[in-house]
């Protein structure tokens, strides 16, 4: 992101795409809320995706289908977190979970999930694991 850009301008290459406005509008808010609470990692766009790093490292990125966005943490997120998943009755899978346009995001487990992806690849040398 350069400077005096906001995350919105940044991501709207991606967000356009959304052809609901309500459901840019929920991608966007869930965008700023991982901005908000992790301010130090990076933001980029990467195979069509909005994507936050941390020291160059994926982290975590989004992707939007017609009836969800999907979330990607890494497998080893999803393998982490995976009883999480079941007990909230999230669609996932070894990639990805869903968020039903509409549906409120589970904040608690997305922090829980960036929380872990940034201590689990610190020593990580590359952009994925």
């Amino acid at each position: 992101m350069t400077q005096g850009e906001n995350l919105e301008e940044f991501f709207s290459p991606v967000l356009e795409k959304i052809s609901t406005a309500e459901h840019r509008q929920q991608a966007l808010e869930l965008l700023h809320w991982i901005h908000s609470t992790f301010p130090d990692l990076g933001v980029c766009i990467a195979w069509n995706q909005p994507m936050f790093t941390d020291h160059g490292r994926y982290i975590i990125g989004f992707s939007y289908a017609a009836k969800h966005l999907s979330v990607a943490p890494e497998q080893v997120g999803i393998a982490k977190f995976e009883e999480a998943l079941k007990e909230l009755g999230v669609s996932y899978t070894a990639n990805l979970f869903r968020v039903p346009w509409g549906a409120e995001p589970p904040y608690d487990l997305l922090r829980r999930m960036i929380e872990f992806n940034i201590e689990d690849k610190k020593s990580a040398t590359g952009f994925w694991r």
